[in-house]
Order: structure tokens, then C-alpha cells, then sequence
């Protein structure tokens, strides 16, 4: 990723940084040392960079997976998606049947039930597998949660209460479905941790988290919503100060959740940064999520004709909630689903930077499935990056074409093609455990941009292999602020590498989704992955 020196076969290491990439006659200009030659048949590439993940993917493993797509937990262990509501409920009510503790909630991930043909679960279903013990589901999207009558009694949710995104029935009862975060909280207040998307509380999450990254070629990787609590902190600074940790973690703070302190909590957290825990980014959530219908679309809106979504911040907040951040010479990573969404916030950064002028901020928009072309040259324009949640097309592209957006629509989703053209900076996201934490199989989704039934969604939008893997490296660490460190072998930078068994550029495209990782090297230490 170095377009000065493209190939190198041999790189030296001093102190964890890259010393000289070369031949070994370059090398014979530092050292004497004789060569390590463990990786002398294998392919390394910059350590891969996810610019957009959460600790929580080592969280999740402790509840019951119950998503539509076959998944892989930290143990190696393959659980197969369920293709119908019945098999949901059959799943569920094989691990209640295992429980011991009479009281303890049933927790459950990953649901997904715009790929059901038939009616989502709703409290009454759920009841089936236990009348007594509450029950909390959360789907793939982490922005909407189902849970049956014992878990509504329990935590106080009734048809009297004023709450956005408690969807009421008919009868007008809570349904047992909970949009958007203020609606689930009062579940969150009664189960605690449990099913939780900021995770660095719990060490044993952290560490889950790191496995799961280091499998898959990944060597710095974000926790995009993080609460930045002594606890968690204290959690991620231990962990990471093990010299068995196997990857750099970037904390994003969440004032959405956790408001107090203000960017001065960041530029604290900011002082005990490391070579592997980098505190700085700040993280907003102003949209929800496109196939749970809370994301906020433009004209013509949904497809099928559901209301449009839910502000998780008002529109006419935005500039006021943002300034002080910008203000403190913070970078603010802005998640952004639907095209509404991305409108208002790129209203408000450019209302920002005529208060308060600001150069290379990098102020990044997240996800960012439905921008246009216009919305991509102002984003360029106001010095922003884009993150393109490129997996979306496999796993929803096809319910986006038949169900959300329509053909045209989503035949233009994840545009990071159009960033390409025009030099937008951009990366490419899993936002696991949203979906499976895997660069080379996100910039293959970008690559071919085909769903999981074979549907090329806007073939003209292809992106080449070389920009593709750019954007899982150098450009994820460019939104990240961290170009200077990683995503490229450099003199200087940290000695990251993903060690692979194939050299990605010369394999047939289609085996980039699964391309075999031996293992990484994180600062010159060599980490080989199980076999």
C-alpha cells in the first residue's frame, strides 16, 4: 500500500517499527542480523484495519446466536442461521431447557426478521418458550430488541408508556418490540451487560474481541460506541499491556449514552493513550437502520410504504450537540443510514466550519449506504471521509432491492466507487458483530457488490481489487487519523502485517471472501492463527 515501493521481499524491525523494506542487500545497510525466515513462503500485506467495529462481537458469543446467516463464534464453533421464525423459537427454547437458574433472563442476537416471510415474533410468540422467565432478543441491526411478557413486566412497559419506539398493538398494548435505544433502555437497565454494545467492562469480551479480529488478519480495530467508564478503561489498558494481546484498539466515545464529562473525558482518556489503546475518536448516532425501518430516507421514502424512521438526534440539535467536539480539535465518526440523515449532518459540519474553521478534521460519515453523488462531492467538499458499510450489500442487499429502497435505489447503496472517482477519502466497515468481522471479505463485497442470491446491485459501481484493499488499510487508518502509524509498510510505522497463505492480487476475485490468514505480525511479534 505504499505506492512508492508497491512490492518488497524483505522488511527489517526495530523496536516494533518498520526499520527498512527492501531486498536483503537493503537491509545489510542496518544490521547484520540474521533473517527470520518463519514467513519465507507466505504473503504479507499492511495489518488489516476495521474502522468500524465494536467490542461487543466478543460480547454476543455469551447469549444465543439466532441470526438468518451461518456464524462463526471466537471458539471456532459454526452456528447455522435460522431461516425461519419457528426455527428461532426452537433454538431458544433448546438453550432455555439448559438453563439452571429459574430467574436469569434468556438473552438472544443476531434476529432478523425482514428475511421471514412470515409476521416477526411478537411478546405472545415468545411466551411460548417460557411464560416465566423473561426474554430479550436483539436483532442483527442492534437498533431494535423483541421481548416477551415476563421481560415488559419486568421492566416496567406498558401501554401507558411515552416512549418513542415502543411500538403499540391494536389493542394498544406494547407489541414486544422496541425501536431504537430510549425504547430498549429500560430492558438494558434490567438485564445490565447483558447484550450490551458498549463491552469493555468485561475483560473476557475484550479478549474475545481480540481472538476474533486476529483470526481474520485484522491488527488495529475500532470500538466505535464506548462509554470510556475507570472500569472499561482500566479493562482495555490491562489487556492491551499484555504482550499476548494480538491487536491495537481505537475507543470511540458515545455522549449519546454517556454525556457526562464532555470532550474533556476524551482528551483525558487521550493522555493515557499507548502503542496499542488510542483514545481520540468521538462517536453520534443520528439514524437508525435501513432494514429495521428506523433509518431516515429522502423522498420517495420506503419502499413498501412503512413510515419513515426515528432522529436519534433532532436535526435542529445537531450543529449545538457537535460544536463543542469540533471545537476541542476532535474527530467525529457520524452514523448516518439513511440519505435524510446524511443531508442534515453534512448541513450541520458545514455550519460548523463557518463558526469554527477547521483543517483536516477528517470528520467521518458512517455507513452512509444511500448518499448520492451530490451528497459524496459536499462530503468532499467540507473535508469529510466516508466509511461505506460495503457487507450490506451481500447480507440485505437483496430485502433493500424487493422490500426498503427499491431497484434504483439500491443499486447505488455503498457508492464507494463514486468516493473513488472523485477522491473522497474512504474505508470500508463489517460494524461487527453486525456482520462478520473479515476485511478481505468486505472489500470482496465491494469488489463484486453482488447479494446473497447472486444480484449485482449497480455493476458500474464495481471497485477495483487495488482500491479495495487500500480502503481495509491505508484508507481506514486515514479515517481514523492514524495513517501516520499503520495501513502501510513504511519506515516508521508500527510493524503490522497480515500474514496470508495466497497473494490476494493474483488469486480469482472470488476467493478474497475466503482467503486463508496464517496469522499477523503486531509489532514485530508473530501471532499464528489456530489451525
Amino acid at each position: 500500500m505504499n505506492p512508492a515501493q508497491p512490492v518488497a521481499t524483505h522488511v527489517a524491525v526495530c523496536d516494533g517499527r518498520i526499520l527498512a523494506v527492501g531486498g536483503a542487500d537493503d537491509m545489510r545497510r542496518w544490521t547484520a542480523a540474521a533473517p527470520i525466515d518463519t514467513l519465507r513462503d507466505k504473503v504479507l500485506m499492511p495489518g488489516l484495519v476495521e474502522g468500524h467495529c465494536h467490542l461487543m462481537e466478543g460480547a454476543m458469543w455469551d447469549a444465543v446466536y439466532v441470526g438468518y446467516y451461518d456464524r462463526r463464534g471466537p471458539d471456532g464453533h459454526l452456528w447455522e442461521g435460522l431461516k425461519t421464525p419457528s426455527d428461532v423459537l426452537a433454538r431458544l427454547r433448546d438453550a432455555e431447557q439448559r438453563m439452571t437458574d429459574d430467574h436469569k433472563p434468556l438473552l438472544a442476537w443476531g434476529y432478523d426478521p425482514i428475511f421471514f416471510d412470515d409476521a416477526p415474533l411478537v411478546a405472545r410468540d415468545i411466551d411460548a418458550v417460557s411464560a416465566t422467565r423473561p426474554i430479550a432478543i436483539l436483532h442483527a441491526s442492534v437498533h431494535l430488541m423483541n421481548v416477551n411478557t415476563p421481560m415488559l413486566e419486568l421492566a416496567g412497559i406498558d401501554g401507558d408508556a411515552d416512549v418513542e419506539g415502543i411500538v403499540l398493538g391494536d389493542d394498544g398494548e406494547p407489541t414486544g418490540e422496541l425501536q431504537e435505544f430510549a425504547a430498549m433502555f429500560p430492558v438494558y437497565r434490567v438485564i445490565g451487560e447483558g447484550l450490551s454494545i458498549a463491552a469493555s467492562e468485561s475483560p473476557r469480551a475484550i479478549w474475545n474481541f481480540g481472538r476474533v479480529a486476529q483470526l481474520a488478519g485484522v491488527t488495529t480495530a475500532t470500538d466505535l460506541v464506548n462509554d470510556l467508564t475507570p472500569t472499561g478503561n482500566t479493562n482495555l489498558h490491562e489487556a492491551t499491556a499484555d504482550a499476548k494481546y494480538p491487536i491495537r484498539i481505537v475507543p470511540a466515545f458515545a455522549p449519546q449514552r454517556c454525556p457526562e464529562g464532555g470532550p474533556q473525558r476524551v482528551l483525558d482518556a487521550r493522555e493515557r493513550n499507548t502503542d496499542k489503546l488510542h483514545y481520540g475518536p468521538v462517536k453520534f448516532i443520528v439514524d437508525g437502520s435501513i432494514q429495521g425501518f428506523t433509518a431516515r430516507l429522502r423522498w420517495p421514502g420506503y419502499h413498501n410504504g412503512k413510515p419513515n424512521g426515528l432522529w436519534l438526534i433532532a436535526p435542529s440539535q445537531l450543529v449545538e450537540t457537535f460544536l463543542p467536539f469540533h471545537t476541542a480539535g476532535l474527530q467525529m465518526h457520524i452514523h448516518t443510514n439513511g440519505d435524510e440523515a446524511t443531508e442534515v449532518v453534512l448541513d450541520a459540519i458545514e455550519k460548523l466550519l463557518e463558526v469554527h474553521p477547521r483543517a483536516d478534521h477528517r470528520h467521518t460519515l458512517q455507513h452512509c449506504q444511500m448518499a448520492d453523488v451530490a451528497q459524496l462531492t459536499r462530503a468532499q467538499r467540507l473535508g469529510m471521509c466516508v466509511n461505506f458499510f460495503a457487507n450490506h450489500v451481500y447480507y440485505w442487499g437483496d430485502a433493500h432491492y424487493t422490500q426498503t429502497m427499491g431497484p434504483d435505489r439500491a443499486n447505488r447503496m455503498d457508492a464507494a466507487e463514486i468516493a473513488r472517482r472523485m477522491g473522497l477519502p474512504f474505508a470500508l466497515h463489517s460494524d461487527a458483530p453486525i456482520t462478520q468481522l473479515n476485511p478481505l471479505f468486505t472489500a470482496w463485497c465491494a469488489i463484486k457488490r453482488e447479494t446473497s442470491s447472486g444480484r449485482v446491485l449497480g455493476e458500474s459501481l464495481r471497485l477495483p481489487v487495488d482500491d479495495a484493499l487500500r480502503a481495509v488499510t491505508l484508507g481506514a487508518a486515514f479515517s481514523l487519523g492514524m495513517d501516520h502509524l499503520i495501513g502501510s509498510v513504511e519506515v516508521g510505522k508500527y510493524a503490522d502485517f497480515a500474514v496470508l497463505e495466497a497473494d490476494p492480487y493474483e488469486v480469482p476475485t472470488d476467493d478474497l471472501r475466503q482467503m486463508p490468514v496464517w496469522g499477523t505480525v503486531l509489532g514485530g511479534e508473530i501471532f499464528r492463527a489456530p489451525t
